[in-house]
């Protein structure tokens, strides 16, 4: 097994260029035998040796290295200012070899208390089963995150911003706390992606993400990473894909690798978008609470505003009505399709409590019924607007 995803090997680019500059050249060379200047998908299961042994380029067979899913992992690791980027078949593949590479039983995971509900299922209903303990707290809460590490604390894992309620975690103190402790601080990067917020950086041993959402951009691929300026690390999560294989196929990869490509002036416009959105339905009657962190009034305005370069395309919204008028608001939206996922090109809507987060009904980590969180694209801005207040007009 040969490791191509360190970004020292980068074609064009380097550490020092800018974002996009990377985004479009780094681990992606052009194909030196045609000239084409995208490189190829390498669809292929096996590679033919030169004898017993006799790798070509390292590459013996698909799961344990691809030259389309090298490439990706050598563009991520770039953006995200880590050595080495690993890429899985979905973003809960990438949490489970990650999660794989720092426990073992006996050990203690403290995670975030709004996180995903798919990664809180990942932990309570499959690594406790082998042995793994996890509790949760308010990670946009110090002092409440110190109380809650535990002797056997071995991962802290945030996801900011939170999915759904926006909260905004302090990626710097909670990484000081994890350290200290002898944690692993992790870092669920989905929501910002690397243009906006680089947790490495700030002091997080592992990012993680669904690169279904705004990396591939699209909602035509499913994938997920890890990337990591540990070396050790690093070793222990590739023998994961390598050994578990929930690796993503090639074309998925060169997908990924193409959108990766525009991710900088998409993310430029969904935040725009998401604060036009978010401004527009702030005081509207039928809404009791409009959650983004671009809002002055959030309560982690001034900290989004320092760790991140944008607020994000995500907003969330509570409704006056309650339960019913969110169920009956989602049938009226056209702009926002009714859809689980986030992060493409076109807007969409859910409703957590019975989406996203129906595995955590009735636990600390429940949202509220009346919660419906957007996904707002890249439509014009105006058309996102009319069709959400046309939407909540129709529910008085």
């Amino acid at each position: 097994m040969t490791d191509r995803s360190a970004p020292e090997s980068l074609p064009h680019a380097g550490p020092d260029r800018g974002f996009s500059t990377r985004a479009i050249h780094d681990g992606q060379s052009f194909d030196p035998r045609t000239g084409a200047v995208i490189p190829p998908i390498f669809m292929t299961s096996t590679f033919v040796q030169d004898g017993v042994g006799g790798f070509r380029d390292g590459y013996e067979y698909s799961r344990g290295g691809n030259p389309s899913r090298d490439a990706l992992q050598v563009q991520l690791a770039s953006l995200e200012g880590g050595s080495h980027a690993y890429t899985f078949g979905s973003g809960l593949a990438a949490e489970d070899a990650v999660l794989r590479a720092a426990l073992q039983p006996g050990d203690h995971v403290l995670m975030g208390n709004d996180v995903y509900g798919g990664t809180h299922r990942l932990v309570s209903q499959v690594w406790e089963r082998w042995g793994v303990e996890i509790t949760t707290a308010d990670a946009s809460d110090l002092d409440a995150v110190r109380a809650a590490i535990r002797p056997n604390t071995r991962v802290l894992w945030v996801e900011t911003p939170s999915n759904p309620l926006m909260k905004v975690a302090d990626i710097a103190g909670l990484a000081e706390l994890g350290h200290a402790a002898g944690a692993i601080v992790v870092a669920d990067n989905t929501f910002a992606t690397p243009y906006l917020q680089q947790p490495l950086l700030l002091g997080a041993d592992v990012v993680l993400h669904s690169t279904t959402k705004y990396i591939g951009g699209h909602s035509d691929l499913v994938g997920g990473a890890a990337v990591t300026a540990d070396a050790g690390l690093a070793e222990r999560i590739a023998f994961q894909q390598f050994a578990v294989g929930a690796v993503n196929s090639p074309f998925d990869a060169w997908l990924t690798s193409r959108s990766l490509k525009t991710l900088a002036v998409r993310m430029d416009r969904h935040c725009s978008n998401a604060q036009a959105v978010a401004e527009a339905l702030v005081g509207n009657p039928a809404i009791t609470a409009v959650h983004y962190p671009g809002l002055p009034d959030h309560p982690q305005h001034e900290l989004a505003g320092r760790q991140m370069r944008g607020f994000g395309g995500m907003v969330s919204m509570q409704l006056t009505g309650g339960h019913e008028a969110a169920l009956e608001l989602v049938r009226r939206t056209r702009v926002f399709q009714l859809a689980e996922s986030l992060g493409g090109v076109e807007s969409l809507v859910c409703l957590p409590s019975e989406m996203t987060h129906a595995s955590v009904k009735g636990t600390e980590l429940a949202v509220p019924d009346d919660l419906l969180r957007l996904s707002v694209g890249l439509e014009d801005s105006d058309d996102q607007i009319a069709d959400l207040l046309e939407a909540l007009a129709s529910l008085s």
